[in-house]
């Protein structure tokens, strides 16, 4: 059970596979976790040291990957923040030689495209996702911004959300999975994580808590590769992972702290199955 995970990396807080890696691991499963960037810390600090990896050094890597045997011995591949249009070619390219040499591999991609209303991403990167990853996607797990951006379709209700689902799917993905959503139907003060899959919409509601940490997207979508790898239906590997992602983000509110808290020793959740 390995999950091959290619996100960025930071050294100060929890996004990319920063967020992802040890919930994995802690979880149950071997993981490779494969850098696009590697940063002192996530953008929304007044300073960012570091850089997005030369394509060549991704491409690199994955390589290694290869090399290595590990496309052959793992369950899910993941694939989050890119970095540079030539990283998003570079992991397009990997993915679909992957899929080729192991068909039982499941790609779940991670658009990581913007939110708020703003796409955040280098140029080239949208075209990239919208072209190449969503065809070689089992499962994705766009905000409700990116489902929007995507699929060209409102996403405002229930029957929105559908609808955009329904578009996205014939593009590909066959399960996909709207993070942070807020509906027409959603309940005051809250949130919903909402599952399309078949044709069929489960809504799984959560709190509103008056924080938003960075990296709970790469959370959510690295709880869920993990246990998918282990073998979890998609509906309960989803619910494990919201349930999760909502207890890191309670602990982190009743901290006080600015990032996410997901170790033991610190109060964290422990993300054992």
């Amino acid at each position: 059970m390995r999950v091959i995970s290619i996100q960025s990396q930071v050294v100060h807080g929890h996004v990319g596979n920063s967020a992802a890696l040890y919930p994995m691991l802690a979880a149950g499963v071997s993981v490779a976790p494969v850098p696009t960037t590697l940063l002192s810390n996530h953008p929304r600090y007044p300073t960012t040291r570091g850089r997005v990896l030369d394509a060549d050094l991704v491409a690199d890597l994955l390589r290694g990957v290869e090399e290595r045997g590990l496309v052959d011995s793992s369950s899910v591949v993941l694939s989050g923040y890119l970095g540079s249009a030539a990283n998003a070619e570079v992991v397009a390219d990997f993915i679909e030689r992957a899929r080729s040499g192991n068909p039982a591999l499941r790609y779940i991609c991670d658009p990581v495209l913007g939110d708020d209303g703003k796409v955040f991403v280098a140029s080239g990167i949208e075209e990239t996702v919208a072209t190449r990853l969503l065809a070689s996607a089992h499962v994705i797990t766009p905000n409700q911004f990116e489902l929007q951006r995507l699929s060209g379709r409102a996403t405002a209700t229930e029957d929105d959300i559908r609808t955009a689902c329904a578009t996205l799917a014939e593009r590909g993905p066959q399960v996909i999975v709207a993070t942070g959503c807020t509906l027409s139907e959603t309940g005051e003060n809250e949130l919903e994580t909402v599952l399309w899959q078949a044709g069929n919409l489960t809504r799984i509601a959560t709190p509103r808590l008056p924080i938003r940490p960075c990296g709970t997207g790469d959370l959510l979508a690295g709880l869920l590769a993990a246990h998918l790898a282990l073998g979890k239906p998609v509906e309960d590997a989803l619910r494990v992972a919201v349930a999760a992602t909502l207890e890191a983000i309670e602990l982190t509110w009743r901290s006080g702290e600015a990032e996410l808290r997901l170790t033991p020793s610190e109060g964290g959740p422990s993300f054992a199955p």
